[in-house]
Parts: structure tokens; sequence; C-alpha cells
């Protein structure tokens, strides 16, 4: 009785790991996660991975996670950080209720937050941080849309766009169409041995594109 009772506590564990762009690595975050899981003794099964912001409330890999949640196919949810599960809180807390309803029990490891009903004190602290987290993306999102009153205003007042250049050196309006260019042409040119600052001159696009 004693050794069922011990395997019937071994909770199925899975990861959820995510990185914005295809540069960066989830290595940091798998590392603390499967520590934490061997410390605990518990059975991984599933590792769900994006690539891709935060802010976006579908992401492939988050979906299929929580449509095997719905499944119970396991019992608890390790993440490294709040912000790397979601950065709205209305979409991470939502999740978060889903998680809840199945039975499910969702860890950020570095920061000691853990959904567990005996834990009444760090789930408040998951909220909070979860309001901070979405906080500092519409801090984001406020000084991008400034940006853009600013440049308005300087291509209103002739400052860019006309005879004066833009600091980017495009000298375009704002909300302008985003340049549609060969990419075949980009490569050709680039086996002829050609710079990119020249095949950039010689398609009307621009370096960085």
């Amino acid at each position: 009785k004693t050794v069922t009772s011990a395997c019937a506590k071994q909770l199925r564990a899975a990861f959820y790991v995510r990185v914005s762009t295809a540069d960066q690595h989830c290595e940091l975050q798998l590392r603390d996660l499967r520590d934490q899981a061997a410390r605990q003794g518990w059975e991984v099964v599933g590792i769900y991975e994006d690539v891709m912001s935060g802010a976006k409330a579908s992401r492939p890999a988050l979906n299929k996670l929580m449509s095997d949640a719905r499944a119970k196919k396991f019992d608890c949810l390790l993440v490294w950080k709040l912000d790397r599960f979601g950065r709205s809180l209305v979409d991470c807390l939502n999740n978060l209720q889903v998680l809840e309803n199945c039975g499910i029990r969702f860890i950020a490891v570095t920061q000691g937050l853990d959904t567990d009903q005996r834990n009444p004190a760090s789930r408040l602290l998951l909220h909070v941080l979860g309001a901070a987290a979405e906080f500092e993306r519409s801090l984001i999102l406020e000084r991008t849309r400034a940006g853009q009153m600013r440049y308005r205003e300087a291509y209103e007042n002739g400052e860019v766009g006309h005879t004066v250049h833009s600091r980017s050196g495009r000298d375009l309006a704002p909300h302008r169409p985003r340049k549609i260019f060969d990419r075949d042409a980009v490569i050709c040119l680039h086996r002829q041995g050609l710079s990119r600052r020249r095949i950039a001159r010689q398609l009307g696009i621009g370096v960085g594109t």
C-alpha cells in the first residue's frame, strides 16, 4: 500500500518555454525547469516551446499546451518566469484559470510562484506580477505610439520626409506601406559578389531590409 501511494503522488510535469526571436535559445530555461522537476521527483511528460512575442495571445505551442491541459495529460506546468507564459494580464490569468479548473498546478520556478492551494501568499503574488507584466507592456506600446506621433508632427512641419533627411535616411512619410522586394534578385546579385549596400542601392531598398 505504501509503494502504491507513493507512486500515485508522483506528478506528471510539463514545461513551457518561450523566446522572442530565433537567435535566442531556451537552454537556460530548460535547465532550471529540469532541475526543479528532478528535485521533486516529477516525471517530465511534455515540453512546449514557442519562438514569438509573449504579447501574442495565440501561440502554437501554448495552444497545444492548453489543449493537452484540458485533456489532463499532465498534472503540473512549470515555466521559467511568468512573462515567459504571457505578458497580457487578461490572457495570462485566463489561461491560469483554465489550468486551475483542470486541476493543474502552475509554477514559475525562478520567482517562487506556485498555484498550489496550500500557498495563498504565492497565488496573490502571482496576480501582482501578472499586473506588472501587463503594465510593462503598456509602457512599451505607449512609447511606440509617442514616437510615431512625434514623427507625424515632424513630417507635417516639413522637418522630415520632404527636403530634410530623416534619421534613418529613408525620407518616407509615416504609415508608409511595406516595400515588396524580389528576394531572388537579392540572392542573385549577392552571388555575383555585390556588396549589401550596392544591392540595396540597385534595388531601391534599405540596407537593413
